[in-house]
């Protein structure tokens, strides 16, 4: 499957390069880490398809709970919803998947495995802090650098309170920003709701 060759370009942790949008990090005051944000989802699944349970055991097995932990890290971190991995589910392996549970969908999420796993996370996650405010007021298209390595390019949408994100994948919906998810301040970055996974190939 093509979604399995991004195992063969599994990122380090190392930063990639500046962020052009990345706002002057406030004081770290010492509080919950953007660990601590995903594990309080309750680090199991449930019938609520719009908070964060499969994003928190897909880092879990990706490995990079240590690395979202670092209180030295400063990192604004893209949060996809449990039905935004259900669509991705369905695209890979088939409309079936509509009619699942989230423990059902986890499993398909955790079989692509933990190096593709943590590729296509760090494609959510940029250096520096962006709150929701600067995302709505940069220029149409502005890129960021995200830890994998590839861009994610901005269109603000400030008329509607939100921004899309668009990856690297031309032939689908891109996602937006959830304006109920929005500026979720961790101890070492801030984090905001999306709709759907950011896809870091052409799938």
């Amino acid at each position: 499957m093509k979604f399995r060759s991004l195992a063969t370009a599994a990122a380090s942790l190392a930063l990639v390069g500046s962020v052009a949008l990345a706002s002057p990090a406030a004081a770290q005051d010492a509080g919950p880490t953007l660990t601590d944000l995903l594990e309080a989802q309750g680090g199991g699944t449930d019938r609520d398809w719009y908070d964060f349970d499969i994003l928190a055991a897909g880092v879990e097995v990706a490995g990079l709970s240590e690395a979202l932990d670092d209180p030295d890290a400063d990192l604004t971190v893209f949060l996809p919803n449990d039905r935004a991995f259900q669509a991705l589910v369905v695209d890979l392996f088939g409309w079936k998947y509509w009619f699942r549970g989230e423990a059902a969908i986890l499993d398909k999420v955790a079989s692509l495995g933990a190096e593709t796993l943590q590729t296509v996370i760090l494609y959510h996650a940029v250096s520096g802090q962006i709150d929701s405010a600067t995302a709505l007021s940069v220029p149409r298209g502005t890129a960021l650098t995200t830890l994998q390595g590839g861009d994610i390019k901005v269109f603000p949408k400030a008329r509607f309170g939100t921004a899309i994100l668009r990856d690297q994948d031309p032939n689908d919906f891109n996602p937006f920003l959830v304006r109920s998810k929005l500026d979720i301040q961790a101890s070492n970055g801030i984090a905001h709701g999306i709709s759907l996974v950011l896809r870091p190939i052409d799938l």
